[in-house]
């Protein structure tokens, strides 16, 4: 008896693998892992943004508004649950994957109204923290390219005949992904206007004309 079972074990055991089963399952953790480094790195740069905007404050108080944005952008970031579990939720995805992209933006603004200060560019704090938030951001690229990766490789796989079948046995789904769309829109560079009605900020008076004597 013990045998047949043994025997019955090793035929199930290769009929998954023949099957994709395992397959599925080193995709599946492999997504994951690329996942959490995504987080990781995300929450990497919204650690920088307080001491970054606490530096430009110090220096530009008076760009209040940028400085409000990426606050609130941050906020948002922070209010959304960071968990595994997102990655199957398009309605989460879609409003982190937004989230993530308003800060993306805040900050590129933040810092090109930064050049308008040249004794902010020139602090050494802020030069260590803008280079943090440069190296941040190139280690985000590359756990998002390593994430979109892993969860192409893994859709394909349980979209292929046979896996799919092996997929719809064990509930297996496609994952979300980063949208082209929303690639573009956080590589496009934001529009900087300088608010002169802010408290601190000088502005030259203009001169009205004599008027007319006959």
């Amino acid at each position: 008896m013990r045998k047949l079972i043994v025997g019955l074990l090793l035929v199930a055991s290769a009929a998954l693998s023949g099957c994709g089963y395992n397959k599925i399952q080193n995709q599946d953790e492999a997504v994951k892992s690329a996942w959490s480094e995504v987080l990781n790195q995300y929450q990497r740069r919204a650690d920088l943004v307080p001491n970054l905007v606490a530096t430009v404050k110090g220096f530009a108080a008076q760009e209040e508004r940028v400085l409000v944005e990426v606050t609130q952008a941050r906020a948002k970031v922070g209010s959304i649950q960071l968990t595994p579990e997102l990655i199957n939720d398009p309605a989460a995805f879609a409003k982190f994957q937004a989230a993530q992209g308003e800060l993306t933006q805040a900050l590129k603004s933040l810092l090109a109204v930064t050049e308008n200060y040249p004794d902010l560019k020139s602090n050494e704090n802020f030069r260590d923290l803008q280079a943090q938030l440069e190296g941040t951001e190139n280690r985000v690229t590359v756990a998002r390219n390593r994430y979109i990766e892993a969860v192409r490789s893994y859709n394909v796989t349980i979209r292929e005949f046979p896996t799919n079948l092996t997929a719809k046995m064990f509930d297996y789904e496609t994952k979300q992904n980063f949208s082209v769309e929303n690639e573009k829109s956080i590589s496009t560079p934001p529009t900087v206007t300088f608010d002169t009605s802010t408290p601190n900020q000088s502005a030259t008076p203009v001169e009205k004309p004599p008027p007319a004597t006959n």
